[in-house]
């Protein structure tokens, strides 16, 4: 136990069309915390998932990624440094933060710092990800800015990606950040 109280799952966004016994339980996966409620120093670990040669083809083709690598089995066992087809970077990318994300319906992406591919990843590895949450700081009048690192690992916890997460979030009380915001 960490002792951080659970944020995922525990109140209602109340959406007036549906039925109200529905409107009013937990959504599942959507959180609705305030910048005030964001913990520093909390780590959460994901679930792992495969990285299958059909959900590689299919980014590949939704971003037109048909570099040899990525897309040609010949290529990469007899001219490839790494002797068989990688998963595409930005599809390990996107996994990866996948894997940890959660919808918060205050909170809105300001952008990623320190991207790193580590480690290339192949069909057929398996990834969890680790989210670290790492500072905050108020930033807007309404908003406050927050920054975790997501560590994305294959196997049994082999680094293959980094990088950090910038987010704005809204305040739950604005008039408690009056005048220690930078904009």
């Amino acid at each position: 136990m960490t002792g951080f109280a659970p944020t995922v799952g525990v109140a209602s966004t109340h959406p007036a069309n549906m039925p109200k016994e529905h409107a009013d339980l937990p959504v599942w996966n959507a959180e609705n915390w305030f910048y005030e409620d964001w913990p520093v120093g909390q780590k959460i670990r994901s679930l792992r998932r495969t990285m299958a040669e059909g959900d590689s083809h299919l980014f590949n083709a939704l971003v037109l990624d048909i570099h040899p690598y990525v897309q040609d089995q010949m290529f990469a066992e007899t001219e490839g440094i790494f002797g068989e087809r990688l998963v595409a970077g930005a599809f390990v990318f996107s996994a990866g933060l996948g894997l940890v994300a959660t919808n918060c319906i205050n909170a809105f992406s300001y952008g990623y710092d320190k991207l790193r591919f580590i480690k290339p990843v192949f069909i057929g590895d398996t990834i969890y990800s680790i989210r670290s949450n790492l500072d905050k700081k108020p930033k807007y009048k309404e908003m406050g800015l927050i920054r975790a690192s997501y560590e994305v690992f294959k196997g049994e916890g082999e680094l293959v990606l980094y990088c950090e997460h910038l987010q704005t979030v809204k305040y739950r009380n604005p008039a408690d950040f009056a005048g220690k915001t930078e904009k």
